[in-house]
């Protein structure tokens, strides 16, 4: 008869780490700092699309109605949103521009509370909203020039999406370039950690001088 002793009955198989789970993608969080400014970003653009959208609005329903209608932010014949508003350029897809930023910038609000909730992403999600910041700044760069040069006048709610478009993709290229999720030299990688506000490509020339 045999004797099956305490520690016989105790022992158990050591958890191994498979290999699945070795190679399973690092997902990565963000300070309170950074979610915040997405949120501030976020709802700054997402404010200036919706005052866009409802300005576009009443002033197709004036020009059904046979009446004019002069947007709030149309100062002077330079600050003037309702000249912007009229171009072809403010509808480059077919629908008025703001309508697109009401879902994207709806999207980076989203996300910024999502890490305020303590969320964390994996890297094809921080290239894949980068990548989406990149769009909104070469978007938003064509946007100042058609602007400025050819339709000669500013809109004031559109220089606020401006400004926002161009603040979150700085800081998620740097929070991108700081973690290892986008390939950048050493020296900017490290300068990038010290001070999250500085911008990748600059700090990479000026190491490499």
């Amino acid at each position: 008869m045999s004797k099956t002793t305490v520690r016989d009955v105790d022992m158990e198989p050591e958890p191994s780490t498979s290999p699945e789970r070795a190679s399973a993608p690092a997902k990565r969080g963000a300070g309170r700092a950074f979610a915040l400014l997405l949120v501030i970003t976020g709802a700054a653009g997402l404010l200036a699309a919706w005052v866009i959208t409802i300005d576009k609005f009443k002033l197709l329903e004036a020009k059904v109605e046979g009446k004019t209608f002069t947007p709030g932010c149309s100062l002077n014949p330079v600050v003037s949103c309702g000249s912007v508003m009229e171009s072809d350029q403010a509808s480059v897809f077919g629908f008025p521009n703001p309508m697109l930023g009401l879902v994207a910038y709806g999207i980076v609000v989203c996300v910024g509370v999502s890490l305020l909730a303590g969320a964390r992403f994996p890297r094809w999600y921080w290239l894949t909203f980068n990548a989406g910041t990149l769009f909104g700044v070469v978007f938003c760069a064509w946007l100042m020039f058609q602007s400025l040069y050819r339709i000669n006048a500013l809109c004031l709610w559109c220089s606020l999406a401006w400004v926002a478009t161009i603040l979150m993709f700085w800081y998620v290229t740097s929070f991108n370039v700081r973690n290892g999720f986008l390939p950048a030299p050493a020296g900017s990688r490290a300068s990038s950690a010290s001070s999250p506000g500085s911008c990748p490509s600059c700090t990479s020339a000026s190491s490499a001088c």
